[in-house]
């Protein structure tokens, strides 16, 4: 690496944020703050409250959950800004003469959801002229937005399953209408936000009385919804990883998501609170299909224009057909998160990969690429 960021790189790792994905925000950055190198970078915490403040996380931030009571910023930090321009951090407490606290070299946002996860940040970081971890804005806006994601995995020839998009607009004078396509997609339908994750708003619609309460309940979250047909089959993802050089992103082993319990499906319960998911890598699937899969991992990749890391979710049916669900350009980021359970077992631990996204957010150049 260049000389040019001095001893040691100062990396901001950035978390929280104004959507319902705030605590899955702050688990992440907690594992990334455990395992990062610190006689290799400087590290700097940075906490975004539910309110939008950005401020310089203290020794009290909790970044795990305790019984049922998940963790949020603690807004009582020093307040935080990001000025365009050279990439400086300034303390701008209220009343208070701002104060520089110097240049942060790259910043890693472990945040999902949006104003987050969906370009919002990286546009901000990008007219700061700041390098930061993970895929730019076009990838990230079109990488949260489901609706666009499927548009743009299906014109790129890569197989995506049956969904009707349900638009604020059209749910408001053409609910009727609305209803007809769905009804045409057949029962069960599951039905989400359009921009949002960690299965966070979704629930499964097995009749017209239960989709109108589904789609409100989702509405409650986005005003942007999508329905999806049901599909029967087994749930594989897999990761991918951008090259250090100049070869192509490469695909992680693939894993199956098992869900235990009582849960229809893998939702946030099953996620993140309780045993109640497990992974199975390498999944155990024919090593056609592994590879099959894998290829169309990079390809979804590549069609949104990702850099850094994501993680590609697949079902299986039972006639051996692959079918794209989705792509995350910034998955769930504990060290027991997929992508890194993912990673692990094709070779490369979760420290690895925390210094694998710095690395190649530190080579990247700010500005168009």
């Amino acid at each position: 690496m260049s000389d040019q960021y001095g001893s040691r790189p100062r990396v901001a790792v950035v978390f929280g944020g104004r959507n319902s994905e705030h605590a899955v925000s702050i688990l992440g950055a907690g594992s990334v703050l455990d395992v990062i190198d610190r006689s290799k970078y400087e590290v700097v915490p940075v906490g975004i409250a539910q309110d939008g403040r950005w401020v310089l996380a203290s020794g009290e931030q909790r970044y795990a959950i305790e019984g049922d009571d998940l963790p949020v910023v603690d807004a009582q930090g020093i307040g935080l800004a990001l000025p365009s321009g050279d990439g400086s951090l300034v303390a701008c407490d209220v009343g208070d003469i701002p104060v520089e606290l110097g240049r942060v070299d790259v910043v890693f946002p472990v945040m999902h959801g949006p104003f987050a996860e969906d370009g919002t940040i990286q546009g901000l970081l990008e007219m700061a002229g700041v390098r930061y971890v993970g895929s730019g804005v076009l990838a990230s806006a079109v990488g949260m937005d489901k609706g666009y994601m499927k548009m743009v995995l299906a014109a790129s020839g890569l197989p995506v399953g049956p969904h009707v998009v349900v638009r604020d607009r059209d749910w408001r004078i053409d609910r009727e209408r609305v209803l007809k396509e769905v009804q045409e997609l057949g029962w069960p339908v599951f039905v989400k936000p359009a921009r949002a994750g960690s299965s966070q708003g979704i629930s499964k619609a097995h009749d017209l009385r239960e989709l109108e309460s589904a789609i409100e309940f989702a509405r409650g979250h986005d005003p942007k919804v999508l329905v999806e047909a049901a599909i029967v089959g087994r749930e594989i993802e897999c990761a991918v990883l951008e090259s250090l050089g100049d070869e192509r992103p490469r695909a992680s082993l693939p894993g199956e998501v098992l869900v235990h319990g009582d849960h229809e499906f893998f939702d946030f319960a099953a996620k993140y609170i309780g045993q109640d998911m497990s992974l199975a890598v390498p999944a155990d699937i024919p090593a056609d299909v592994v590879e099959e899969l894998r290829a169309m991992a990079v390809r979804a990749f590549e069609a949104l224009g990702c850099e850094g890391l994501s993680r590609v979710d697949f079902f299986y049916t039972a006639d051996g057909r692959l079918i794209l669900n989705e792509i995350n350009t910034m998955p769930g980021f504990t060290a027991v998160s997929v992508a890194p359970q993912l990673w692990a077992a094709t070779g490369l631990p979760y420290a690895g990969l925390v210094d694998r996204l710095i690395q190649l957010a530190l080579r990247r150049s700010p500005g168009l690429r």
